[in-house]
């Protein structure tokens, strides 16, 4: 049976776990275009802090007023309705500042992750056709190496300390590019400084753009995990629509805790990141909260000192943050009784570290999950749950889940199969790539998620792993997440990652990469653990000890690269 397009509330199974205070469907979006949702808040919250990074914050007043200085800048550059404008950054004050200056003014960012090498962000430049980029100084060699082949005539470079105030601000640049030997080693002819552009623009008078909500709002690159990067091209509408749908799940929270007066967020997954973006930046400013901007979380020491510094209500990280956190004996100290929801997302949150985190903090991890190209957030867990579930949650408000085999036939409860989705948030498809938006989008608007999973029948969707990286031992599917969990609960093991490798008689085999936590741990050792929890078509074959494993920028374990 194929889902209609008009499925019924009774073949709806989630609906029944849906807390009291949740509607099934979201209702008008909260306003035409984000721009407008931002100043709207701006002007809501005034006086309140907006974004903190580094112990200077920006209010929202602060915000509208910057914002309007950056939009200024750019229409004074004759970028015409709809340019794409690159922003290569970390969690800085100038990204929320440059993001809201861009949508106000009828552009479209595209988000690009500041650690890629010159050829990932020639791809990126020259495949979205950006015509202007702002960028840390930290990374402009990167761009110089490249600028030259793409379409970009306007360079805005931007200092660590350029709104950190005169004499701190001068302090942090100079520590930067001390520590990072930046004496310009770079030169990128014609560029402006952010601070000469928001002097530039501060004089100017900013024009509102005429946006509508089907204009596109950013295009947000894929990882490339299936090949080359692309652009999934997310319209104001299917943004403003994820917001609205988190903003109705996030009232779960408060049925047994109440509200806080001001909500304070920690920011310590990349703001380029759509997980981010959208849970913290866009929702957080929709509900007037205070966002810590962590610019380096993988400095856990400096990142458990500002939590220490702020009474944080909403957690949103993944699991090996989670994970190193909970390794860093100052963590403990911190202060967790403001702490309203943790949520995790961006890859699967294992059971101990989730165990381990509600035992600390007292906060059980609701997981969640989606992806760039659903703006982002498709299913979560309810923010009341006594206990972590280790599913991925339900379909949030307006979202319907189909598990589908491979001909695009809806699989009964329990079965295995395609995780599917369709929502107002979903993209509108992959910039200029009709033939993989093809791919993606079936006829009736569903997007196949290339995730595997089921649904229980209550409807909590379950996901046992990638398509592609499932492990196939002598016909039996093996699921590297299940390895990776069962792995995960030994006691001398800090992180792992299983991959399948090839043999001779079964095809292939499963490859265990394993940090140490306990240095005495022993590959045998390992073996026999497996032995003991694991059928025996599960059990590595091969263990490898590393001292780390390869992560993207927000942390997620890179299995192709330990495929090589």
């Amino acid at each position: 049976m194929t889902t209609s397009s008009a499925a019924k509330p009774a073949e709806k199974p989630w609906l029944k776990s849906y807390p009291s205070v949740v509607p099934p469907e979201i209702g008008p979006l909260p306003a035409e275009a984000i721009g407008e949702l931002l100043v709207n808040a701006c002007r809501k919250y005034t006086g309140q802090p907006a974004f903190t990074c580094m112990g200077k914050s920006l209010s929202y007043s602060d915000m509208e007023r910057l914002s309007s200085a950056f939009g200024a800048w750019l229409q004074a550059k004759g970028l015409a309705k709809g340019a794409r404008v690159a922003i290569m950054m970390p969690n800085v004050l100038q990204y929320p500042v440059v993001m809201m200056g861009v949508m106000r003014a009828g552009l479209t960012v595209v988000n690009v992750n500041p650690l890629y090498t010159p050829r990932e962000l020639e791809h990126q430049l020259k495949d979205s056709g950006a015509e202007a980029i702002v960028i840390l100084e930290n990374f402009a060699a990167t761009l110089q190496a490249c600028v030259a082949k793409t379409n970009v005539k306007h360079v805005v470079v931007a200092s660590m300390g350029d709104m950190l105030g005169t004499v701190k601000g001068a302090i942090v640049n100079l520590v930067v590019r001390r520590v990072k030997k930046m004496v310009p080693a770079w030169s990128l002819p014609g560029h402006v400084s952010f601070n000469a552009a928001m002097k530039e623009g501060a004089a100017r008078t900013f024009k509102p753009a005429q946006v509508a909500s089907d204009d596109v709002a950013f295009l947000q690159y894929t990882g490339g995990t299936t090949g080359v990067s692309k652009g999934a091209t997310l319209l104001h509408r299917n943004v403003l629509a994820n917001v609205a749908q988190n903003v109705l799940w996030l009232e779960s929270a408060f049925i047994k805790k109440p509200r806080p007066p001001h909500m304070v967020y920690v920011c310590p997954l990349p703001l380029y990141h759509i997980y981010a973006l959208t849970v913290n930046a866009l929702t957080g400013m929709h509900l007037g909260a205070q966002n810590i901007l962590i610019p380096n979380p993988r400095d856990i020491p400096g990142f458990v000192k500002e939590l220490q510094q702020y009474p944080i209500n909403v957690f949103p990280g993944l699991n090996t943050l989670f994970n190193a956190l909970l390794n860093n004996s100052e963590f403990a100290k911190v202060d967790f009784k403001p702490l309203l929801l943790t949520f995790g997302g961006g890859m699967a949150v294992q059971r101990p570290v989730a165990e381990r985190w509600k035992k600390l903090t007292g906060c059980v991890v609701s997981e969640g999950y989606g992806l760039s190209e659903t703006s982002p957030v498709a299913t979560a867990n309810r923010f009341d749950a006594d206990e972590f579930s280790g599913t991925i949650g339900l379909p949030i408000p307006s979202t319907e889940i189909a598990i589908r085999d491979e001909d695009g036939k809806d699989l009964p409860i329990g079965e295995v199969g395609e995780i599917c989705i369709r929502g107002p948030q979903v993209m509108a498809g992959y910039w200029n790539r009709p033939d993989e938006t093809a791919k993606v989008m079936a006829a009736d608007g569903f997007f196949k998620s290339g995730d595997m999973g089921f649904m229980d029948d209550k409807g909590y969707i379950k996901i046992v792993d990638r398509k592609k990286d499932m492990i196939l031992v002598s016909g039996f599917n093996v699921y590297p997440n299940e390895l990776e969990e069962v792995v995960a609960q030994h006691p001398g093991v800090l992180e792992v990652a299983a991959i399948g490798v090839p043999d001779e008689h079964s095809g292939e085999v499963p490859k265990l990469f394993v940090v140490k936590k306990d240095p005495n741990l022993t590959a045998e050792a390992l073996h026999e653990y497996c032995r003991q929890n694991l059928t025996g078509y599960k059990r590595p074959r091969h263990i490898e000890f590393r001292t780390d494993l390869p992560k993207t920028n927000v942390g997620k374990i890179l299995r192709r690269e330990l495929r090589g």
